[in-house]
């Protein structure tokens, strides 16, 4: 059975000080561990104040980008060697405004992924279509081309713990859903590539979140589809109460 993950994504929003303020509102109302898996994704600088809270916490931590060499003269990245001796959880790689805006490649989130593994983090890989895309009909062929390259060299293990983000770009931040039906379609086709790349086991134990524009309102429909194990959430985790309201979904 597969645990659900609700993360929230924060982008680059929040300082230290509201991280402290935005903590202080869910201390205490997480979900159990073992019944949903609560995880925020912060920018660098909010990294070390949501580690603090999160030794005495139910709360899993994402780093939300790391480049793909431990150390070295890279001004300006961020070193998974370093993220991992902070005691991060996850790193959330591929999202569309990375690959989007910063011009990120496939090969890029593939090097990513198997730094993060061997800093012993696991990888959040996002994937997603355009809005032309879809219209054109070759989404899935799109998205399938993303989790070949994303996954390529990776053991049938690191891919079973691997979590998988499944965004279509013309929904994310523009009040846009796909409808929880055309969710779950895109995830059961991320799924049998798995299946078809691994094998039976790994597919069924790989985790597939859905992302872009989920919130309080929707979250149930979307978690109640069989190939949709969570949300990569943007704007409706920014407040505490949007937040709890989301990882307490089942309540």
């Amino acid at each position: 059975m597969r645990k659900p993950i609700i993360a929230g994504n924060w982008k680059m929003n929040k300082n230290p000080q509201e991280t402290q303020e935005f903590l202080d509102g869910i201390k205490g109302k997480l979900p159990a561990a073992d019944k949903v898996e609560s995880v925020i994704a912060a920018p660098a600088i909010d990294l070390t104040t949501l580690m603090a809270f999160a030794k005495d916490s139910d709360l899993k931590v994402a780093a939300e980008n790391c480049y793909f060499e431990d150390e070295g003269a890279f001004t300006g990245e961020t070193s998974p060697k370093a993220l991992s001796e902070m005691g991060v959880n996850y790193v959330v790689i591929g999202h569309s405004e990375r690959r989007g805006y910063f011009h990120e490649t496939d090969e890029d989130i593939n090097k990513k992924a198997k730094a993060i593994f061997r800093n012993n983090m696991l990888p959040i890989i996002c994937c997603g279509e355009s809005l032309e895309t879809r219209e054109a009909g070759t989404q899935n062929d799109w998205v399938v081309a993303q989790i070949k390259a994303a996954l390529e060299g990776l053991t049938a293990e690191q891919v079973a713990n691997t979590v998988i983000a499944y965004e279509p770009i013309w929904a994310i931040g523009t009040g846009k859903t796909a409808s929880a039906d055309q969710a779950q379609e895109m995830c059961h086709v991320i799924r049998e590539t798995v299946k078809d790349l691994y094998n039976e086991q790994t597919a069924e134990n790989v985790r597939i979140q859905y992302g872009g524009s989920v919130k309080p309102a929707n979250v149930k429909e979307l978690m109640a589809k069989p190939d949709i194990d969570g949300g990569l959430v943007g704007g409706a985790s920014m407040e505490p109460e949007s937040f709890l309201a989301l990882v307490n979904y089942q309540d």
